[in-house]
Parts: structure tokens; C-alpha cells; sequence
């Protein structure tokens, strides 16, 4: 496996960000669950965007990447390892009816903090913020499209639309469609048996070496390995 430095810590139990704090688009390559205790902050990242306050549970899977920005109060937030029932949904966020709770559980029993959250989460849908968050969830789909002809049908113009993205979600359209379609292989390596070639067609890769160095450059290997592991941990 390649070794990789890039990767953000998420610290299990409560973290603290200080008034107008900003985290820099990052990625944690581990899975977990973020449930705001105190002030806010807004997320965007390869799920979306979204302005998240206390009560709100924001779902990460593994390899996710999103930048913070905190409010002037900054935050405080309880963090969980993410729940199975969770990680197998495609819902990123939701609300817990008793955040406080959680974090005394957690105190004493992480496990069962996690396990709590996974009965009591309840989703939510939030709407796009503005046109950033319409192109994101457009490049979400990972169907081949041109961007130039996304700002002409939407209003936006051209020279505006790689900055105006930069600046919600930063990251350029590009960059933001590349982690995504790595993400979606990486996953389809793990959890599936379909051969690579299949894989690299169906998500629109050059070809099958572009996928395998998509998958190598975001998560530290490629799809290969992973595979291998997802079948040496079933066969344990």
C-alpha cells in the first residue's frame, strides 16, 4: 500500500473549533459521524453543502473529502464511529433527539454512543444553497457532461464558474468530479465483484489504468488491494 500523509485525523469524543475557524478541504480516510453539540458551522464536501447547527448529524464515509467553515461562536462536536446502519445508506445528514445524551454514553461506552445514534438518527434533506450546489450534485451523478454548457443553461458565466465553485467548495469542478468518481470505484472495488475493466467503463475512466490511478491517488491503494482486503476480512 502506497503510504499516504494527506489524511485528517477525526479524533473519537469531543472536539472544539474555535470562532471563525476554517479547515481547508481535507480527507479522513476513515468513516465516522459528527453531531454538533454547541454553535455551527457549514460543510461542504464531496456529499454536499450544508449550514449545520446544534442537533444536526453530518455522516462521513471513508475517503470523503470537505472543508469547514465555523461560525463565531465556533462549535462543539461529538464524534462517533459511524454506525453500520448508517454507513450503508446514502444519507449524509440527519438529527439526533438527544445530543447531550450521546456524549454522556460516550463518556462510558463509545460503542453503545454509536449504536444509540444509529436508532435515534432521523434524516433530513436539506435544499441546495445556491448554484454551486446544484453543479455539485450534477458532477455527484458522474455523468459526462461539459461545464461550459452547465453555466449557459444555468445563467452562470463561464469565467465565473471555476472560482465561484473554488469558493464554496474548495476545490475546482474538476478536482471535485475526479475525487468523486474515485470514491464511487473505490467503493465498487470493496463491496463488489464486477472486473476492474467493467468498473472503469461504467464510470467513465479512460480506461481501466486511469481508474486504478484515480483510486491509488485518493485513497493510498489500488482497487486491487482494497478487493483483496474486503475478501481476506470475509473470509476471516
Amino acid at each position: 500500500m502506497t503510504a499516504l500523509s494527506c489524511f485528517a485525523d477525526a479524533p473519537l469524543g469531543l472536539l472544539r473549533h474555535d470562532a471563525h475557524e476554517l479547515r481547508a478541504r481535507h480527507c479522513h480516510d476513515t468513516p465516522f459521524a459528527a453531531v454538533v453539540l454547541e454553535g455551527g458551522y457549514q460543510e461542504a464536501g464531496d456529499e454536499g453543502r450544508w449550514n449545520v447547527r446544534p442537533g444536526d448529524v453530518l455522516i462521513h464515509h471513508a475517503f470523503e473529502s470537505h472543508l469547514n467553515r465555523f461560525d463565531a461562536s465556533g462549535a462543539r462536536v461529538l464524534i462517533l464511529d459511524l454506525p453500520p446502519e448508517l454507513a450503508q445508506g446514502a444519507q449524509m445528514r440527519g438529527s439526533a433527539a438527544d445530543p447531550e445524551h450521546l456524549v454522556r454514553l460516550a463518556q462510558r461506552d463509545g460503542r453503545a454512543a454509536s449504536a444509540l445514534l444509529a436508532e435515534s438518527f432521523a434524516p433530513g434533506t436539506p435544499a441546495p444553497l445556491d448554484w454551486p450546489d446544484l453543479l455539485a450534485g450534477e458532477l455527484r451523478r458522474l455523468e459526462p457532461f461539459a461545464l461550459a454548457d452547465w453555466a449557459e443553461r444555468h445563467g452562470v458565466r463561464a469565467e465565473t464558474l471555476s472560482r465561484g465553485f473554488r469558493t464554496a467548495y474548495g476545490c475546482t469542478p474538476k478536482a471535485y468530479r475526479a475525487d468523486v468518481r474515485a470514491r464511487a470505484a473505490f467503493r465498487a472495488a470493496r463491496t463488489g465483484s464486477a472486473p476492474f475493466a467493467v468498473i472503469a467503463h461504467h464510470l467513465h475512466f479512460t480506461d481501466q489504468s486511469h481508474m486504478t490511478h484515480a483510486v491509488a491517488r485518493l485513497t493510498g491503494a489500488t482497487p486491487g488491494w482494497w478487493r483483496r482486503r474486503q475478501m481476506d476480512t470475509i473470509q476471516r
